[in-house]
Protein backbone atom coordinates (compact mmCIF):
# COMPACT_ATOMS: atom_id res chain seq x y z
CA UNK A 1 0.00 0.00 0.00
CA UNK A 2 1.34 3.39 -0.96
CA UNK A 3 1.18 5.90 1.88
CA UNK A 4 2.00 9.05 -0.10
CA UNK A 5 -0.90 11.17 -1.30
CA UNK A 6 0.64 12.31 -4.59
CA UNK A 7 2.51 10.73 -7.46
CA UNK A 8 1.93 8.39 -10.35
CA UNK A 9 -0.44 5.47 -10.30
CA UNK A 10 0.17 2.03 -11.78
CA UNK A 11 -1.81 1.54 -15.01
CA UNK A 12 -3.48 -1.61 -13.68
CA UNK A 13 -4.60 0.23 -10.53
CA UNK A 14 -6.13 3.02 -12.60
CA UNK A 15 -8.02 0.47 -14.70
CA UNK A 16 -9.31 -1.17 -11.53
CA UNK A 17 -10.57 2.12 -10.14
CA UNK A 18 -12.31 2.82 -13.45
CA UNK A 19 -13.93 -0.61 -13.26
CA UNK A 20 -15.17 0.00 -9.70
CA UNK A 21 -16.75 3.30 -10.72
CA UNK A 22 -18.18 2.02 -14.00
CA UNK A 23 -21.94 1.58 -14.58
CA UNK A 24 -21.05 -2.07 -15.29
CA UNK A 25 -19.90 -2.59 -11.69
CA UNK A 26 -22.68 -4.62 -10.00
CA UNK A 27 -23.75 -2.36 -7.13
CA UNK A 28 -27.09 -1.16 -8.52
CA UNK A 29 -26.19 2.53 -8.68
CA UNK A 30 -28.57 2.97 -11.63
CA UNK A 31 -31.55 2.34 -9.31
CA UNK A 32 -30.92 5.40 -7.10
CA UNK A 33 -31.63 9.06 -7.85
CA UNK A 34 -30.71 10.63 -4.47
CA UNK A 35 -34.06 12.39 -4.23
CA UNK A 36 -33.84 13.70 -7.78
CA UNK A 37 -36.92 11.77 -8.88
CA UNK A 38 -39.12 13.77 -6.48
CA UNK A 39 -37.40 17.04 -7.44
CA UNK A 40 -38.29 16.38 -11.07
CA UNK A 41 -41.82 15.21 -10.25
CA UNK A 42 -42.42 18.46 -8.33
CA UNK A 43 -40.84 20.54 -11.14
CA UNK A 44 -38.00 21.80 -8.91
CA UNK A 45 -35.69 20.31 -11.53
CA UNK A 46 -37.03 20.59 -15.07
CA UNK A 47 -34.14 21.26 -17.47
CA UNK A 48 -30.37 21.07 -17.78
CA UNK A 49 -29.72 24.29 -15.88
CA UNK A 50 -31.85 23.35 -12.88
CA UNK A 51 -30.31 19.86 -12.85
CA UNK A 52 -26.82 21.35 -12.73
CA UNK A 53 -27.83 23.74 -9.95
CA UNK A 54 -29.33 20.89 -7.90
CA UNK A 55 -26.25 18.67 -8.19
CA UNK A 56 -23.86 21.57 -7.64
CA UNK A 57 -25.66 22.46 -4.39
CA UNK A 58 -25.35 18.89 -3.11
CA UNK A 59 -21.62 18.87 -3.90
CA UNK A 60 -21.07 22.18 -2.14
CA UNK A 61 -23.41 21.91 0.83
CA UNK A 62 -24.95 18.44 1.08
CA UNK A 63 -24.18 14.76 1.33
CA UNK A 64 -21.84 14.97 -1.65
CA UNK A 65 -19.63 17.29 0.38
CA UNK A 66 -19.75 15.02 3.42
CA UNK A 67 -19.00 11.90 1.40
CA UNK A 68 -15.94 13.64 -0.06
CA UNK A 69 -14.67 14.37 3.47
CA UNK A 70 -15.34 10.78 4.56
CA UNK A 71 -13.56 9.50 1.46
CA UNK A 72 -10.39 11.48 2.19
CA UNK A 73 -10.33 10.48 5.86
CA UNK A 74 -10.89 6.79 5.03
CA UNK A 75 -8.17 6.85 2.36
CA UNK A 76 -5.67 8.35 4.79
CA UNK A 77 -6.59 5.89 7.53
CA UNK A 78 -6.21 2.96 5.15
CA UNK A 79 -2.93 4.24 3.73
CA UNK A 80 -1.54 4.75 7.23
CA UNK A 81 -3.00 1.45 8.49
CA UNK A 82 -4.92 3.19 11.25
CA UNK A 83 -7.54 0.44 11.45
CA UNK A 84 -9.41 1.62 14.54
CA UNK A 85 -9.67 5.17 13.25
CA UNK A 86 -10.87 3.83 9.91
CA UNK A 87 -13.67 1.89 11.60
CA UNK A 88 -14.64 4.95 13.65
CA UNK A 89 -14.85 6.92 10.40
CA UNK A 90 -16.87 4.16 8.74
CA UNK A 91 -19.31 4.13 11.65
CA UNK A 92 -19.77 7.89 11.49
CA UNK A 93 -20.23 7.75 7.70
CA UNK A 94 -22.92 5.10 8.05
CA UNK A 95 -24.76 7.14 10.68
CA UNK A 96 -24.45 10.47 8.88
CA UNK A 97 -27.47 9.98 6.59
CA UNK A 98 -30.41 12.36 6.66
CA UNK A 99 -33.08 9.89 5.52
CA UNK A 100 -33.84 6.18 5.41
CA UNK A 101 -33.54 6.17 1.63
CA UNK A 102 -30.12 7.82 1.73
CA UNK A 103 -29.00 5.21 4.27
CA UNK A 104 -30.24 2.40 2.00
CA UNK A 105 -28.66 4.02 -1.05
CA UNK A 106 -25.15 4.10 0.38
CA UNK A 107 -25.25 0.92 2.48
CA UNK A 108 -26.65 -1.31 -0.26
CA UNK A 109 -24.09 -0.05 -2.75
CA UNK A 110 -21.35 -0.24 -0.14
CA UNK A 111 -22.19 -3.84 0.78
CA UNK A 112 -22.34 -4.88 -2.89
CA UNK A 113 -19.07 -3.11 -3.62
CA UNK A 114 -17.33 -4.74 -0.67
CA UNK A 115 -18.58 -8.20 -1.61
CA UNK A 116 -17.47 -7.80 -5.23
CA UNK A 117 -14.03 -6.51 -4.28
CA UNK A 118 -13.53 -9.46 -1.92
CA UNK A 119 -14.63 -11.88 -4.63
CA UNK A 120 -12.77 -10.46 -7.63
CA UNK A 121 -9.97 -8.14 -6.42
CA UNK A 122 -9.07 -9.67 -3.06
CA UNK A 123 -6.74 -7.52 -0.97
CA UNK A 124 -5.75 -7.75 2.72
CA UNK A 125 -6.91 -4.17 3.34
CA UNK A 126 -10.39 -5.00 2.06
CA UNK A 127 -10.51 -8.15 4.19
CA UNK A 128 -9.48 -6.16 7.28
CA UNK A 129 -12.20 -3.59 6.56
CA UNK A 130 -14.83 -6.27 6.02
CA UNK A 131 -13.97 -8.10 9.23
CA UNK A 132 -13.81 -4.91 11.27
CA UNK A 133 -17.21 -3.78 10.01
CA UNK A 134 -18.66 -7.19 10.79
CA UNK A 135 -17.28 -7.26 14.33
CA UNK A 136 -18.64 -3.80 15.11
CA UNK A 137 -21.95 -4.31 13.24
CA UNK A 138 -21.30 -1.31 10.98
CA UNK A 139 -22.99 -1.04 7.61
CA UNK A 140 -20.44 -0.56 4.81
CA UNK A 141 -20.94 2.66 2.87
CA UNK A 142 -19.73 3.25 -0.66
CA UNK A 143 -17.25 6.15 -0.18
CA UNK A 144 -15.46 4.25 2.59
CA UNK A 145 -15.13 1.04 0.57
CA UNK A 146 -13.93 2.77 -2.60
CA UNK A 147 -11.48 4.88 -0.58
CA UNK A 148 -9.94 1.83 1.07
CA UNK A 149 -9.72 0.01 -2.25
CA UNK A 150 -8.07 3.05 -3.87
CA UNK A 151 -5.53 3.36 -1.06
CA UNK A 152 -4.74 -0.35 -1.30
CA UNK A 153 -4.06 0.09 -5.01
CA UNK A 154 -1.82 3.10 -4.41
CA UNK A 155 -4.12 5.50 -6.26
CA UNK A 156 -3.38 9.00 -4.89
CA UNK A 157 -6.20 10.35 -2.77
CA UNK A 158 -6.89 13.41 -4.93
CA UNK A 159 -7.14 11.37 -8.12
CA UNK A 160 -9.34 8.74 -6.48
CA UNK A 161 -11.64 11.34 -4.91
CA UNK A 162 -12.14 13.26 -8.15
CA UNK A 163 -12.99 10.02 -9.95
CA UNK A 164 -15.42 9.00 -7.20
CA UNK A 165 -17.27 12.32 -7.15
CA UNK A 166 -17.44 12.47 -10.93
CA UNK A 167 -18.89 8.94 -11.08
CA UNK A 168 -21.49 9.88 -8.44
CA UNK A 169 -22.51 13.00 -10.36
CA UNK A 170 -22.57 11.08 -13.65
CA UNK A 171 -25.01 8.55 -12.22
CA UNK A 172 -27.38 11.34 -11.19
CA UNK A 173 -27.07 13.08 -14.54
CA UNK A 174 -28.07 9.79 -16.19
CA UNK A 175 -31.10 9.72 -13.88
CA UNK A 176 -31.94 13.26 -14.99
CA UNK A 177 -31.61 12.31 -18.65
CA UNK A 178 -34.15 9.53 -18.09
CA UNK A 179 -36.58 11.45 -15.88
CA UNK A 180 -36.78 15.05 -17.13
CA UNK A 181 -36.14 13.84 -19.89
CA UNK A 182 -32.98 15.34 -21.41
CA UNK A 183 -31.31 14.42 -24.65
CA UNK A 184 -28.01 12.59 -24.55
CA UNK A 185 -26.15 15.68 -25.76
CA UNK A 186 -27.69 17.79 -22.99
CA UNK A 187 -26.62 15.15 -20.49
CA UNK A 188 -23.04 15.52 -21.70
CA UNK A 189 -23.30 19.30 -21.53
CA UNK A 190 -24.43 18.96 -17.91
CA UNK A 191 -21.42 16.75 -17.13
CA UNK A 192 -19.12 19.28 -18.79
CA UNK A 193 -20.55 22.11 -16.68
CA UNK A 194 -20.23 20.03 -13.52
CA UNK A 195 -16.51 19.39 -14.03
CA UNK A 196 -15.53 22.54 -12.15
CA UNK A 197 -17.87 21.89 -9.19
CA UNK A 198 -16.42 18.37 -8.90
CA UNK A 199 -12.86 19.72 -8.91
CA UNK A 200 -13.70 22.41 -6.37
CA UNK A 201 -15.48 19.95 -4.08
CA UNK A 202 -12.45 17.69 -4.23
CA UNK A 203 -10.04 20.48 -3.35
CA UNK A 204 -12.17 21.55 -0.38
CA UNK A 205 -12.39 18.00 0.94
CA UNK A 206 -8.62 17.49 0.71
CA UNK A 207 -8.07 20.31 3.19
CA UNK A 208 -11.04 19.48 5.43
CA UNK A 209 -11.40 17.11 8.38
CA UNK A 210 -14.23 15.33 10.17
CA UNK A 211 -14.88 18.45 12.25
CA UNK A 212 -15.97 20.17 9.02
CA UNK A 213 -18.85 17.74 8.39
CA UNK A 214 -22.29 19.26 8.03
CA UNK A 215 -25.07 19.86 5.55
CA UNK A 216 -27.07 22.87 4.43
CA UNK A 217 -28.69 21.28 1.36
CA UNK A 218 -32.02 20.87 3.12
CA UNK A 219 -34.08 20.69 -0.06
CA UNK A 220 -32.15 17.59 -1.16
CA UNK A 221 -32.95 15.95 2.19
CA UNK A 222 -36.61 16.98 1.94
CA UNK A 223 -36.76 15.56 -1.58
CA UNK A 224 -35.57 12.21 -0.26
CA UNK A 225 -38.14 12.22 2.55
CA UNK A 226 -40.96 13.07 0.16
CA UNK A 227 -39.78 10.46 -2.32
CA UNK A 228 -40.48 7.74 0.26
CA UNK A 229 -44.23 8.31 -0.20
CA UNK A 230 -44.21 9.37 -3.85
CA UNK A 231 -47.01 7.57 -5.69
CA UNK A 232 -45.10 6.56 -8.83
CA UNK A 233 -41.41 5.77 -8.52
CA UNK A 234 -38.79 4.36 -10.86
CA UNK A 235 -35.89 4.76 -8.42
CA UNK A 236 -35.24 3.52 -4.90
CA UNK A 237 -34.22 6.95 -3.63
Amino acid sequence: MESCEHGQVAPRSLIRLQNWLSPAFPIGSYSYSHGLEWAIESNRVHDRTSLIDWLDADLRYGSGRNDAIFFVEAWRCAAGKHDNRLLDTAELAAACRATAEFALETSQQGASCLATLRDVWRDPAIDVLSEGLRQRSIQPVLPIVIAVGSAAEGVPVGMALRAFLNASVSNLVIAGVRLIPLGQADGQRALAELEQPVLEASERALTACLDDLGSAALMVDFASMLHETQYTRLFRS
